[in-house]
């Protein structure tokens, strides 16, 4: 098993976290074992040798939990068990220690911001009065107007439309996501405790870390003002003094459970999905606080040289002013897939596009050259890299879903004016055939385009120039050159083109211009493309030179 011993230091600059990949689980849409068309944990489990295959140090598994799936999972009903739809707690035991066989390492998420509405705590809430201890463990406010009929304030959801719905008594509950996922009040001491306990519970199974959903947003304002930012996305708490994202307080909390990690004894880790400003990022990795948060500049950052550029400036050096390392990822499952958002033309927003996007604004040949390109640039880069389920195959965003299978409360939220998050969680092609492309026995719980039988992992095992063998290729290279130390040099190979070199003296060059350029004398690692005549643009080469 890959834990360590009890005298391990937590700061020890060799931690697998400041280097691993990590390859990201959406357990609906990965591998359906018992044939009911929503993935489990027993596919996960029988498909952990190809993870071992791919190279990748840890599974990061989303939420798994008892939950009535109005929010993928990020409901959550009970923190302490599994969802009969995924399997049971057994099960998930059996993975881990499965997975610690095979040199694999298993993150799990935690959702601190809110519980479902399902959570027998929120189900205590309104069966009790108001200013009861129960209510006591939410934000429960009384309502503005003559008979308290309007919200407390003007807050918006993420999901769109006001952060708070009204009870049977008058109350309203705040929800800064959909109205099933009431906030937990983070002020209470019984809410800090419990989160105590859930972390040492699953410690004690066997976890290597934790993903800290929406870690930015356990804090509110007590004054709870107006605000004048409605923005209904999360990237809104990328502003300075919001009411109730990227609070002072929230970092009470994160040492906290350092604390609870470290007492552990073992090299346990928490990476924070903290949307802030890339000025406030390195509060939330000081020695004391999260080991990693990812670096969602570097994600957003459009095309380009000189805003790659800036983007990993701003995320070496925020990392290296606590002693961390970066986290960089490309997609995820709350984001459109990189494949795709690099395939849309100017000026198309890639939040909203593609229910009013047309068809003409998506080149989606250019979208994986680059992603190809982009995925080797993250993966040459210091510190730690997150995969997402599919990447790895050059998997597209799946647009064109039709509304009456949509399932992410965005759609609802929104009143039909976003589409959501489906597109990135279509089910995984395994096969080129069957009736889930090897998915699992029956049809998925989102249907699969026709397409994906040519991306599956069958299709493409083997086959020289794969989007996969282009990743193992990758991943093996990068175990052997990338991660021997944290050392990174800018290099001057043209205005076009963006290039460094790693501590191995290996040389990662991404051709941002339309000219084909040469590449340094040495042995070509791996590339995105073909380079015999040199490399074209939106392609990425390393090099080890002669």
């Amino acid at each position: 098993m890959n834990r360590a011993s009890p005298d391990h230091d937590p700061n020890d600059q060799t931690s697998w976290w400041r280097h691993g990949v990590v390859y990201q689980v959406y357990p609906r849409s990965f591998a359906d074992a018992n044939g009911d068309g929503t993935g489990d944990v027993e596919g996960i489990r029988s498909r952990l040798p190809y993870l071992q295959q791919l190279g990748v140090d840890a599974i990061w598994v989303c939420p798994w939990y008892p939950s009535p799936l109005n929010d993928g999972g990020y409901d959550v009903a009970d923190y302490r068990d599994i969802h009969p739809r995924f399997g049971t707690l057994a099960d998930a035991e059996m993975l881990i220690a499965d997975a610690h066989r095979l040199g694999i390492r298993v993150i799990i998420d935690l959702v601190p911001n809110h519980t479902s509405s399902e959570h027998p705590w929120f189900e205590a809430a309104l069966a009790a009065d108001p200013g009861s201890r129960e209510r006591a463990r939410y934000i429960f406010r009384s309502g503005k107007g003559l008979d308290g009929d309007l919200p407390p304030n003007n807050w918006t959801s993420v999901f769109g439309g006001s952060a708070w719905k009204r009870v049977a008594d008058g109350e309203w509950y705040l929800h800064l996501f959909d109205h099933t996922q009431p906030d937990l009040n983070w002020e209470n001491e019984e809410v800090r405790a419990e989160f105590d306990d859930i972390f040492r519970f699953w410690l004690a199974r066997g976890v290597d870390g934790f993903r800290i959903d929406v870690s930015h947003g356990m804090v509110k304002d007590p004054a709870f003002p107006d605000v004048e930012i409605t923005e209904e996305l999360l990237e809104s708490s990328q502003a300075t003094d919001h009411p109730h994202w990227d609070r002072d307080g929230v970092h009470e909390i994160n040492r906290r459970w350092r604390r609870v990690l470290d007492e552990s004894g073992s090299d346990v880790m928490m990476v924070a999905e903290a949307w802030v400003n890339a000025t406030n990022l390195p509060l939330y990795l000081r020695p004391d606080e999260y080991h990693q948060s990812f670096s969602f500049d570097f994600l957003v950052t459009p095309w380009g040289r000189d805003a790659a550029i800036a983007a990993i400036d701003r995320a070496i050096g925020a990392a290296r002013a606590v002693g961390s390392t970066p986290t960089w990822t490309l997609s995820n499952h709350d984001v459109m897939r990189h494949t795709t958002r690099y395939g849309l033309l100017a000026d198309t927003n890639w939040r909203t596009w593609p229910l009013t996007g047309p068809a003409s604004a998506l080149d989606p040949d250019l979208g994986l050259r680059r992603g190809r390109a982009a995925s080797l640039l993250m993966m040459a880069l210091p510190g730690s890299a997150y995969l997402y389920q599919g990447e790895e195959l050059g998997l597209p965003e799946v647009w064109d879903l039709p509304p009456e299978v949509l399932d992410d409360p965005v759609w609802e939220d929104s009143h039909h004016e976003q589409k959501g998050r489906d597109g990135c969680r279509v089910p995984l092609p395994w096969s080129t055939d069957g009736p889930s492309f090897g998915f699992g026995d029956a049809e998925p719980w989102l249907p699969q385009p026709d397409s994906f039988g040519d991306l599956s992992v069958d299709a493409q095992t083997g086959v020289p120039g794969s989007t996969l063998e282009m990743y193992r290729t990758a991943l093996a290279a990068r175990a052997l050159h990338m991660v021997g130390d944290e050392s990174f040099e800018w290099l001057d190979l043209g205005d076009e083109v963006l290039a460094f070199r790693r501590g191995s003296g290996a040389i990662c060059i991404l051709n941002y211009g339309g000219a084909t350029i040469d590449l340094p004398e040495g042995r070509v690692i791996v590339s995105s493309t073909d380079v015999g005549h040199g490399l074209p643009g939106d392609a990425c080469a390393w090099v080890l030179p002669a």
